[in-house]
């Protein structure tokens, strides 16, 4: 099935690439595509994320650190008074 790319930025950059892999267009937005899916199947988390960051700085999840903030804590941040 053929690609049609009507997008001047998305033309250069595909021949950009393409040139400099040393390969073809057909090849180089396979390439490009596997490398993305790739890149985006190994990314964190945003649990793995929190826990990584807690592990950094010392951050222990105990019973009072899940309890969520009381409403005036949100509100405090957004008094403009």
């Amino acid at each position: 099935m053929p690609i049609n790319v009507n997008n001047p930025e998305a033309d250069a950059l595909t021949r950009k690439f393409a040139e400099m892999a040393g390969v073809g267009i057909t090849d180089a937005i396979v390439i490009a595509m596997r490398e993305a899916i790739e890149r985006r199947t190994r990314a964190e988390t945003p649990l793995q994320t929190a826990a990584r960051l807690r592990k950094k700085h010392g951050v222990a999840m105990n019973d009072d650190a899940r309890k969520p903030l009381p409403r005036e804590a949100f509100d405090d941040m957004w008094d403009d008074a």
